[in-house]
């Protein structure tokens, strides 16, 4: 018993020890590490240092109550006894702007964040997770038994330290389509972690903390003390304010399963190979199994039936001929006769005419001179378009319009004057830093002494001094300068600018002498991951900001590197933005003299260290018409060639005595300067209406009518040549009947031309409608010139060889001589040997099996055709704008800006407006910026590469009443800057809960405009004038927010499918916005205007070119007298031309384009010539049977036809291949030739064979008519012959 007492007092010891141990400890988490502020930091100037203080924690004075309801809430219970005073708070606060502005828009994120501060600022319980590590006594004699802390000892919870980097991680920064910790980690956020982000926060370098804090980062305690381990808030939960929970674009855990891009569809194929391919072939060989045993069996049946070799496939149908037995039991039917009648009208029209031009030579040679004299005097308003956008953007396109919207509200797109700068040293180098880490490797284009020499070249470029009109003119006169007034620094887009453009920033170190601590390499490094930096994290503490008040993103100024290792990069790039001017001629002007001398000066610029390759916005223009200058000795060489030869070519030359009686020289000259005034004429009546002229009308038009009058030139002349003339019948007589026989035809093939060229200017596109305007009208002119004033001058040189006067030379007689008449030899030799070769019955099927294999091939190759335009195609081969666009591919690494434009009429002073456009809290989940983030989700497809920049959320976090941004001066109501210290400044809305809220009506109009001028400083990061001046188009009287737009990148596009595909996945986008916000809203970038054309182009291709066909099909049928099935010959012939010209263009690589669609227009009509007088004169065949019908018009019109326009073309075009232009070599030599080519096969070779077995049955009431009226007469003789 006496043991119990004794066991009963040790137990109340022990107990009353661990109490007081406890309560001891408990003491101890009461107490402070610090209270208040003492001097000044001797790390960061403007900054102090907190008193040394650890006594148990003080209430907070009532006037910081608000204060700290503002900043951390949790501490506003009781009697508020903390380790803070009211001056901490305020200093707090002030530390806090720039992660306030940036990480506000994520509640849940900044809440976290407040948390981590004010832990560390104001807990009671300060002793359980911070230690002063060092203590100093204040030297200030003022503050006396003051010691300053001047370095701490955070220990933070890894779990909270997690989750706070988090709920931060995807917040955007929508100013500079970055993330936001982008420019708060002291890195890019791809290198950012929960570790290094607090780092940087807590380090001394970053210009807010006033001394060194080291967290400790564990989840158990060390060294006696509990890491700070607070509740957090993940981005998806609504806080215990009502705030909701962040948006998808700043927390990946908000948003849905990531988009996930359509499959690319699979090629089709059959058993593994093209399926087109498969499809031809399978056809072409059941084409060939039918046809041939069609041969066949025409073949065994004939020979049953003892019939003529020539007779036709299953169908004698022989019409009666001249010399038939009884013509007048032939009925002709109805149409029969009518076309008979027409053709006997046309005739007889033509006839009377070509009579009296010979009658009238003098009349009608001065009328026609008159005529032309007064059409080419149009030539005096000419204007020829070189602008691009005119050349090939239709005025009332989508892309047009949508230009001019973006240009008249926003002002246009700025110009660009760019250097892509490499080195052919070797002298990459590494990079060992100060601070331990690994080394960084720097590509030789970094090298510090190029990078001075480089700088050299862009102040020398800064310098440059242009005259216009008289004026100096200067870069900073004209160049973009987003700041001004207030800063009138020229935007340079150039690594140089995060050394201010200045050597000694460049040289700058800061070291002993012993290390370098920091240098240009730290600085560059620091840059590229947080270019919006106004303070480096090295020791330097220079910022990274350009001078113009921007950042430079690294992606814009560095090329030829991979992911983001910058430092590697092999390319630098400066872009110099000039302002671009709508309507202002002397300010473009000046801009234009400017870019002369930029590029005067470059071309100029030698250093052989360095390989520069440049390019302004003028250096396209500029090349093209250099091109076209060029190319002007080309082209006159190519057709004198071809007017030599047709000047000699017209000539019957019967004998060598003769020679100067017989050529026609004087003759083919004067055809030529028909051909040259048809030209001219139709330039000049355009030029009346105010049409302007293009380049391809210039060198297209010409060789085209060209090659249509020459044609007929030939038929008329040679006609006239093999013709005898009749009894009793004079001059004018015979050349008005051989005119009656050819014009019809010559009438055919002009009319048809016509009539398609027309309506191929019904086309969107600009080049290709100029084109056929002038085009129609001038083949036109050309046949009124050729029935005209031509026959007229055939008469004269007729009396003039009849007289045996010299050509030219005319006042020169020849004495008389007797002299035989003969063919010419090309005319024999189509008559006695081609014409009948072809038409062998064992040739003809061999003919066909060789063009529908063309044509199976060609159509199996049509929708591989690639579509576009490669730019390098458009200059000349020596152009230094080829070195440009070869970097440009090579070494750049993003894409054109894409603005996505909301139209005048949004109210975004309502919830419901600006909850379809933002993205931020409260937003939309598919308004506007979520919708194009979603689509930078996937980029590789969407082809969007960043978040866009959203004027609207940035606003929203500058006008919060938390943040130092919104103030004005509460006497006069202006705004105050947030630099300003000034007791007047007042903020913008009250600290409430409705002031807190997002401005709605009056409110968001009156503050919007401070936002759009305030100026971003180190108060304020969030000032819109820099970034939103131009985004937000406010009325004058700003009462309402009109036209706006949404500023992301396109990935990087290199060639014409890129952009192409890119255009499409944007209009794509903007029309699914459009539909969700239900308000208009389209896609802008620079080159929508040029591209959009390819979008339509099969569809316009096939509409140009069928209508063409249409129109040859109608007027062929009726020209010919209502034949349909002649008509229908023509027309799949030149089909056939059209479809075997997309297989030339998929084997020679030429890509379908407006520069090739007008060269495919123009094929439609020279494919005419080659076709139309061939089927002419095969339907007035009076011949016995399709095979003789077709042989006869083979070779009566084949002859004219081959020296006409194949010969006349072949020698001008050969001409073209020695062209500089890889334009000219590309879409004018190879398709001039594929289309001459093409057409003489086709017209000379396949049409006679098709003719021989599908041609159409002789006119009967042609047949009773050529009797009645020839029989009898030599003229029956010769038809027979």
């Amino acid at each position: 018993m006496g043991v119990l007492p004794a066991r009963s007092t040790l137990g109340v010891l022990l107990f009353l020890v661990l109490l007081s141990e406890g309560h001891n400890r408990w003491v101890q988490a009461q107490h402070c590490v610090w209270r208040s502020e003492c001097g000044m930091s001797t790390h960061v100037p403007g900054k102090k240092y907190n008193c040394n203080y650890t006594g148990p924690p003080i209430p907070l004075e009532p006037e910081g109550y608000d204060l700290l309801n503002e900043l951390c809430p949790g501490f506003n219970y009781g009697d508020r006894s903390l380790c803070c005073d009211v001056q901490q708070l305020r200093t707090l606060k002030d530390s806090l702007q720039m992660l306030f502005q940036f990480l506000s828009r994520c509640p849940a994120c900044f809440s976290n964040l407040m948390s981590l501060f004010c832990e560390l600022t104001c807990s009671p319980k300060q002793s359980l997770f911070m230690n002063a590590t060092e203590i100093h006594p204040d030297p200030d004699p003022k503050l006396v038994n003051k010691s300053n802390v001047e370095e701490v000892r955070y220990y933070i919870g890894q779990k909270f330290a997690g989750a706070m980097y988090n709920a931060c991680k995807d917040v955007q920064a929508p100013s500079s389509n970055t993330k936001a910790l982008s420019l708060l980690c002291g890195r890019d956020a791809k290198f950012c972690n929960a570790t290094n982000w607090i780092g940087f926060m807590f380090d001394i370098n970053n210009g807010q903390s006033p001394f060194p804090i080291d967290p400790i980062f564990s989840d158990v305690p060390v060294s006696g003390f509990t890491p700070m381990n607070n509740e957090t808030y993940k981005c998806t939960q609504v806080l215990e304010d009502g705030s909701g929970p962040c948006s998808c674009q700043d927390c990946s855990g908000a948003c849905g399963p990531k988009p996930v891009p359509p499959p690319i569809p699979p090629p089709w194929t059959i058993f593994g190979m093209d399926a087109m391919t498969v499809i031809m072939w399978i056809s072409y060989m059941a084409f060939l199994l039918l046809f041939l045993g069609a041969v066949l069996v025409a073949w065994g049946y004939r020979r049953r039936r003892i019939m003529s070799e020539y007779g036709p496939i299953l169908d004698s149908n022989n019409p009666l001929s001249l010399n038939g037995d009884n013509p007048n039991q032939a009925n002709a039917s109805c149409c029969e006769m009518l076309g008979e009648r027409f053709e006997n009208w046309l005739r007889l029209l033509f006839s009377s005419w070509g009579s009296f031009c010979v009658r009238r030579p003098l009349l009608v040679i001065l009328g026609s001179m008159v005529l032309v004299a007064a059409s080419s005097s149009g030539l005096v308003y000419m204007n020829i378009t070189t602008d691009p956008v005119e050349l090939w953007s239709s005025p009332n396109s989508q892309a047009r319009q949508e230009k001019n919207y973006f240009d008249s509200h926003f002002g246009p797109f700025f110009r660009t004057a760019q250097l892509i700068i490499t080195t052919p040293l070797n002298i990459s180098s590494t990079y060992t830093p100060y601070i331990p880490g690994p080394d960084v490797s720097f590509g030789a284009v970094l090298n510090k002494e190029l990078l001075h020499q480089v700088l050299d070249l862009q102040l020398h470029i800064e310098g440059l001094v242009a005259s216009y009109d008289g004026e100096n003119v200067t870069l900073e006169d004209i160049c973009l300068a987003p700041l001004a007034p207030y800063n009138n620094n020229c935007t340079i887009l150039s690594v140089l600018n995060y050394f201010q453009n200045s050597h000694k920033q460049l040289d700058r170190t800061v070291g002993d002498d012993f290390y370098v601590y920091a240098d240009y390499h730290t600085h560059f490094l620091d840059c590229v991951s947080a270019p919006a930096s106004l303070n480096d994290t090295t020791y330097l503490h220079d910022p990274c900001l350009g001078t113009y008040g921007g950042p430079v993103f690294p992606w814009l100024a560095l090329g030829g590197y991979n992911g983001t290792n910058y430092n590697d990069a092999t390319a630098l790039v400066i872009t110099f933005p000039i302002n671009n001017f709508l309507n202002d001629a002397v300010k473009l002007g000046k801009a234009l003299a400017w870019e002369k001398e930029f590029i005067r000066f470059m071309k100029s610029y030698n250093n052989s260290n360095l390989t520069v390759a440049f390019s302004a916005e003028r250096s396209i223009e500029d090349e093209i018409n250099r091109e076209s200058a060029g190319d002007i000795s080309t082209i006159v060489i190519s057709y004198a060639i071809m007017f030599v030869y047709i000047s000699l070519a017209l000539g019957h030359i019967h004998s060598f005595r003769r020679l100067m009686v017989d050529s026609k020289i004087s003759l083919g000259i004067a055809g030529i300067l028909i051909v040259l005034t048809s030209v001219s004429s139709s330039l000049g009546i355009f030029s009346y209406a105010g049409v302007p002229l293009t380049l391809i009308v210039i060198e297209v038009i010409p060789f085209l009518v060209l090659a249509v009058g020459v044609d007929n030139i030939f038929i008329v002349v040679q006609t006239y040549q093999r013709d005898e003339r009749l009894p009793q019948e004079e001059l004018h007589h015979q050349i008005g009947r051989i005119l009656g026989d050819v014009a019809p035809s010559m009438f055919l093939s002009s009319f048809s031309e016509t009539v398609a060229f027309f309506l191929g200017a019904l086309s969107n596109m600009p080049a290709v409608r100029t084109f056929s305007m002038f085009a129609g009208l001038a083949v036109f002119i050309d046949f009124l010139l050729q029935i005209s004033c031509f026959v007229s001058l055939l008469g004269l040189d007729a009396r003039r060889q009849e007289r045996n006067r010299l050509d030219i030379f005319c006042c020169v007689k020849l004495p008389e001589g007797q002299e035989e008449k003969t063919d010419g030899f090309l005319f024999m030799f189509f008559k006695k040997f081609y014409a009948p070769f072809l038409l062998k019955e064992w040739v003809r099927p061999i003919v066909v099996a060789v063009f529908v294999g063309l044509l199976s091939f060609s159509i199996a190759v049509v929708n591989k055709v690639e579509i576009g335009l490669d730019q390098t195609l458009s200059m000349p081969d020596d152009s230094y704008v080829l070195h440009y666009f070869k970097n440009l591919s090579q070494y750049l690494h993003t894409g054109a800006p894409v603005y996505f434009v909301v139209e005048d009429g949004l109210d975004y002073s309502s919830l419901e407006g600006q909850n379809s456009v933002c993205g931020g809290v409260g937003c939309n989940n598919d308004s506007l910026v979520q919708q194009v983030y979603y689509a930078s989700l996937i980029s590789n497809y969407s082809t969007i590469a960043f978040t866009p920049s959203s004027w609207l959320d940035d606003y929203f976090d500058w006008v919060k009443p938390q943040s130092s941004c919104c103030r004005y001066y509460n006497n006069t109501g202006s705004f105050c800057n947030a630099s300003v210290v000034n007791s007047s400044c007042v903020h913008c809305r009250p600290m409430t809960p409705s002031g807190k809220q997002r401005p709605v009506g009056d409110d968001f109009m009156h503050f919007l405009p401070m936002f759009l001028s305030d100026n971003p400083n180190i108060k304020c990061g969030k000032g819109g004038h820099a970034a939103y001046s131009t985004a937000v188009d406010l009325d004058p009287e700003h009462s309402r927010v009109g036209a706006t737009y949404f500023m992301t990148y396109h990935t990087i596009l290199k060639d014409s499918a890129d952009f192409i595909d890119a255009m499409k996945m944007a209009q794509i986008l903007a029309n699914n916005i459009t539909q969700t916000v239900g308000h208009k809203v389209f896609p802008y970038s620079v080159f929508y205007v040029f591209y959009e054309q390819y979008l339509t182009i099969a569809y316009d291709t096939a509409l140009n070119l069928g209508a063409s066909l249409a129109a040859i099909f109608v007027v062929t049928a009726v020209l010919l007298g209502f034949e349909l099935w002649s008509a229908l010959m023509v027309s799949i012939t030149i089909a056939m031309i059209l479809v075997n010209m997309f297989g030339v263009m998929w084997l020679w690589n030429i890509s379908l384009n407006a520069v090739s669609l007008v060269n495919l227009v123009m094929c439609c009509g020279i494919s005419v010539e080659f076709c139309s007088h061939i089927v002419r004169a095969f339907s007035i065949s009076v011949k016995g049977n399709r095979v003789e019908r077709a042989e006869e018009a083979l070779a009566h019109m084949g002859s004219s036809v081959f020296s006409g326009i194949t010969l006349t073309k072949f020698g001008g075009i050969l001409v073209l291949a020695f062209s500089k232009s890889q334009i000219f070599q590309i879409f004018y030599f190879r398709m001039y030739l594929s289309i001459v080519l093409l057409g003489a096969t086709h017209g000379l070779i396949f049409l006679p064979v098709l003719l021989s077995y599908l041609g159409p049955s002789v006119n009967k009431a042609k047949v009773l008519a050529a009797n009645k009226r020839y029989v009898g007469t030599e003229r029956e003789r010769l038809l027979n012959y």
